[in-house]
């Protein structure tokens, strides 16, 4: 589709399917479909998802409760994460959602209506036990120029410090001086590449694991 007037007929067709009566550029809306007495359809047409299109369609609440975005079908390697990302936002903002394939059919991703999220306890877990397992605040001025500081990233900070500092170590010993209770498994999972083992149950610091000390100097 090239143009947004490509998306009016699939979409008037579908409207009037459902026994609505419809009708284009009504006002400063795109479409506008009308069923008896009923509140007014408001649909808004783009060939890409934009912030400007949620902008128009949330403007066009203030008339109607009934406003959907439309848009043609995405293809290819992302399309499925644009549209679960979009249905997200269109269900948070209250709009309804539209997608045109290629053949002319329209597929209704949601209708408009308010929306209660469930809460996801083990996310929730998992971004406390995150928060409690930093030291100190390391990302406060935004990610590094070599990325994200998290607690796991921490404790293997910690490992490796000890570990040039000290030298070859027993697992046990790295968790005793650091404070790291995961230090054994940490430098056996070995997910940066920082640390090697010498023989069963001790660890000593890698040339990766050098080089992660200096580049991340700075980070708790």
């Amino acid at each position: 589709m090239e143009r947004e007037s490509d998306l009016y007929a699939p979409v008037k067709r579908h409207l009037e399917g459902l026994g609505f009566e419809v009708k284009g550029e009504v006002g400063a809306a795109d479409m506008v479909a009308m069923r008896g007495e009923e509140e007014p359809v408001i649909v808004e047409l783009k060939l890409r998802i934009a912030l400007a299109l949620y902008h128009q369609a949330v403007a066009r609440l203030a008339v109607s409760e009934r406003v959907y975005i439309a848009v043609p079908r995405p293809s290819g390697k992302t399309a499925r994460r644009a549209l679960k990302d979009n249905l997200s936002l269109c269900r948070r903002l209250g709009l309804g959602f539209l997608t045109v394939r290629d053949d002319g059919r329209v597929e209704v991703q949601c209708d408009p209506g308010p929306y209660a999220p469930r809460r996801n306890r083990r996310r929730r877990a998992r971004l406390e036990k995150e928060f409690a397992g930093l030291r100190g605040d390391p990302n406060r001025g935004g990610a590094t120029r070599h990325g994200i500081v998290t607690a796991y990233r921490q404790d293997a900070l910690a490992c490796a410090r000890w570990l040039a500092e000290h030298g070859a170590q027993k697992g046990a010993l790295v968790a005793a001086g650091t404070g790291v209770a995961r230090a054994t498994t940490l430098m056996r999972d070995n997910h940066y590449g920082w640390f090697e083992k010498v023989s069963t149950g001790v660890y000593a610091l890698s040339e990766a694991g050098a080089k992660g000390l200096a580049d991340w100097a700075d980070s708790g």
